[in-house]
């Protein structure tokens, strides 16, 4: 199941969806037992960016939904917002750059405006899963497979396109971040 809802780009757009189409939300099937029948389930809310210049000060809410079946349940999120991140993805886009331009977590640390641990850990983390992301991203993308290494191309595909586009591509097979 897509946890991610791609075409929800903005928290604007996501406040207007929840307003006027809350059904774009809804998921296909029940991702525990795969049975088409969602109902909606209420809301949680939780803020969309912890940074100071970030955008959604306000907490946003987050449709939740249980299946009818089994009763598990899931919630849908916007690509604005990161799954199990404080940060959106632009301030982790922006720290993840610095570090592969710059190589120096100071520095990705000062751009982003971040600390360094915060930093450290993202670089961690994208070391850990930065192989089996990259695998799924060339299967689907051949063209981002011409690259010498895995640092070449985590540099290129960050500097090329959105993180939010990104992990939205990876979380159709796999649990991001």
């Amino acid at each position: 199941m897509h946890r991610i809802v791609a075409s929800i780009s903005s928290l604007s757009q996501h406040q207007d969806t929840l307003t006027h189409d809350p059904a774009r939300y809804r998921p296909d099937g029940c991702p525990r037992c795969g049975f088409g029948t969602l109902w909606r389930h209420g809301w949680y809310y939780r803020k969309a960016c912890r940074a100071p210049h970030g955008g959604g000060r306000e907490p946003a809410a987050v449709p939740r939904f249980r299946c009818a079946t089994c009763g598990a349940t899931c919630s849908r999120l916007p690509a604005c917002v990161a799954p199990r991140r404080w940060y959106d993805w632009r301030v982790q886009q922006q720290a993840l750059r610095a570090l592969a331009v710059a190589g120096s977590v100071r520095a990705a640390a000062r751009v982003a405006g971040v600390g360094r641990h915060t930093v450290r850990r993202w670089r961690d983390w994208l070391a850990r899963r930065g192989a089996v992301f990259a695998f799924h991203l060339a299967s689907r993308f051949p063209d981002w497979a011409r690259v010498p290494d895995l640092k070449t191309f985590w540099r290129e595909t960050l500097v090329g396109r959105s993180l939010a586009e990104v992990m939205t591509v990876l979380d159709a097979h796999l649990t991001v971040p």
